[in-house]
């Protein structure tokens, strides 16, 4: 007879380099379920990702709601509750995730994996705070049974990206990053000096970000030198372009745990405000670059570090 089903549940909500190098503890976590149901619960800006890697049965979007908001709580409250889970993979390892641990509580609680006070498989390693995200989440899936982790792979995230009329040699420029940390990003004056640097080798500068870095992005590339396509690029771009660019320079953001994982040569560059031993992307050809002020980065030390393929 067919053992039944089970109900796995997921929890990754971001922010996106943190999704990106979830991608591998997601498909350790297929590979120890195979036959059941695995559900992803994640933030509105990552469901296209979860569900275009092939790794889940279904995606729920986390409205995150507000903790006064009591409508909203009890509304996911019941849709936890009645997904009749039979355990969950808590990656998120936050407050609010744990949270959701004690909305589930009562008859049929399902086992957890986590950091919740209670949780039947915790991850209880005193040094959790101190390793990287790769290491740390693949010691607490250790600890709920799953003994291998394999490293992030984005081969699945592919794009045509014969739209943007690209010279067979470019560089990434990813000068962006959260808004409300404007000391993780490098000057702008430094990135169009770098800039002209990659020119110089022959080899096309392309700046890319979000929608809120089209100034940023049009203030790099104004003097001619680089490209700007800031605005225009989805995740599936950024990982294709990754695979043929010569290489990429960037802030501690998002888009290098792609560029990286996709094997673009890049130089990752930190400030004081975060610690690259336990966020930095990871990937075949990675320079990490540090100054508790970006500002007092050189722009010939970034160039040195820069090998373009």
């Amino acid at each position: 007879m067919t053992a039944p089903k089970r109900r796995i549940l997921v929890i990754k909500l971001g922010a996106l380099g943190d999704f990106i190098l979830a991608t591998g503890p997601f498909s350790a976590i297929r590979a120890a379920h195979p036959h059941d149901e695995i559900v992803l619960l994640t933030t509105a800006p990552f469901a296209q990702l979860g569900r275009d890697c092939d790794l889940f049965d279904e995606v729920w979007i986390d409205e995150r709601p507000s903790r006064i908001n009591l409508i909203a709580i009890q509304r996911l409250r019941r849709r936890l509750r009645g997904g009749r889970f039979t355990r969950v993979y808590d990656l998120q390892t936050s407050g609010r995730s744990a949270w959701y641990f004690r909305l589930m509580r009562g008859f049929g609680r399902p086992q957890w994996s986590g950091v919740a006070f209670g949780a039947s498989h915790p991850h209880a390693n005193h040094n959790r705070n101190n390793m990287h995200t790769i290491e740390r989440q693949a010691d607490q899936l250790a600890m709920a049974g799953i003994p291998e982790t394999p490293f992030p792979d984005l081969s699945w995230l592919t794009s045509d990206i014969s739209r943007f009329g690209l010279p067979d040699r470019f560089a990434l420029l990813i000068p962006g990053g959260a808004a409300h940390r404007p000391e993780k990003r490098w000057p702008a004056a430094s990135y169009r000096e770098i800039a002209g640097s990659i020119s110089d080798r022959g080899v096309l500068p392309l700046v890319i970000g979000g929608p809120d870095e089209f100034d940023l992005a049009a203030e790099i590339a104004a003097n001619g030198v680089a490209k700007s396509i800031a605005g225009d690029t989805s995740f599936a771009d950024i990982a294709e372009m990754s695979r043929h660019a010569a290489g990429a320079v960037g802030n501690d953001t998002g888009p290098m745990h792609i560029a990286a994982i996709c094997g673009c040569p890049s130089v990752v560059l930190f400030s004081k405000a975060s610690n690259p031993d336990i966020t930095a992307p990871r990937g075949d050809d990675v320079t990490i670059l540090q100054r508790d002020n970006l500002a007092d980065l050189g722009v010939s030390e970034v160039a040195a570090a820069l090998t373009l393929r």
